[in-house]
């Protein structure tokens, strides 16, 4: 999965390099800037998962950097942590009115800096997990992380993924049997993208039978075929042996007639940045909906990417 990465921001190079070897160390990906605009230039660029501000910097200070930051929708949920050299209650109430998350005293002990950047981290992913079934991110996350895929220009393939006669499965045979579904996907969906996805691939549920994945292009092949194959085999363990040996389900439709429905599938519609250009999430949305419909005409599991050119 995608390491975290941490911007601190410092006019002191020494403070920056310790910082830095600490963070490091700790297997997290770390920029570094010495002034403000710097920093804010890095931010916009690279969108890292934390922000930690010395707050005592010339011509644009922690404070500020902070106030531009939150004042921002999007960054509201963006860990910061400020560090000071001076145990000040002002100064610190202030920091936390404008909405730093924590406050850090130089020097500090090198196993309690991390523990605390560890438990910040576990507490905001905690508050960002939209969905209590999966625990996996929500739209707020999904938003982000498109938007950070778009603005750092690199090749990118965003899949959206739900599942074909979920509906008649969770009336069949109850909403409790419908979450193992969920869960089981949510399951072949992260383990698609540990075996023969990207490190720093990105899983989502936007909500119901709905999830995302953003990848690169170079691997939606196989992250699709890995998918398919694996749900493909385990969803028959979900249905009742009389239903698995004739392969669906027979319900009664609301004028008494009697349908059979199929075994529960999975469609990925795949929007990828190598034959267009996208602005934002909702021109990539668009075209994944357009996508979505044509499989809805298709039967069983399988997946489309979208190849037309602007």
């Amino acid at each position: 999965m995608c390491k975290k990465s941490i911007l601190i921001v410092d006019d002191n190079r020494l403070s920056r390099k310790i910082l830095k070897d600490i963070l490091e160390k700790a297997e997290y990906i770390v920029y570094e800037a010495e002034n403000g605009e710097e920093a804010l230039g890095i931010y916009k660029k690279n969108l890292p998962d934390m922000v930690i501000l010395d707050i005592v910097m010339p011509k644009m200070s922690g404070f500020d950097i902070l106030r531009i930051l939150r004042n921002d929708q999007e960054n509201l949920m963006v860990p910061i942590i400020l560090l000071t050299s001076k145990d000040d209650f002002n100064e610190k109430l202030y920091g936390l009115e404008l909405g730093a998350d924590d406050y850090i005293i130089k020097p500090f002990n090198e196993k309690e800096f991390i523990i605390r950047v560890k438990n910040l981290f576990q507490r905001i992913d905690h508050n960002r997990m939209a969905n209590p079934l999966t625990g996996l991110r929500g739209n707020l996350d999904i938003k982000f992380e498109i938007k950070r895929r778009i603005k750092k220009g690199e090749p990118y393939a965003v899949m959206y993924i739900d599942l074909d006669n979920f509906k008649e499965y969770n009336d069949y045979y109850g909403f409790a049997r419908g979450d193992k579904v969920l869960t089981m996907t949510a399951g072949i969906l992260s383990e698609s993208i540990n075996l023969v996805g990207n490190q720093n691939d990105f899983l989502g549920h936007i909500g119901g039978d709905d999830f995302i994945i953003v990848t690169t292009p170079d691997k939606v092949e196989d992250i699709c075929q890995y998918i398919i194959k694996n749900f493909d085999e385990k969803i028959k363990n979900l249905y009742d042996e009389k239903d698995r040996k004739r392969g669906y389900i027979e319900a009664v439709g609301r004028r008494g007639e009697k349908n059979k429905y199929p075994f529960v599938s999975i469609s990925i519609a795949v929007v990828t940045d190598e034959y267009r250009k996208f602005q934002n999430e909702l021109q990539i949305s668009e075209v994944a909906a357009e996508l979505k419909r044509k499989l809805k005409t298709m039967k069983g599991s399988k997946f489309l990417k979208d190849q037309r050119k602007e």
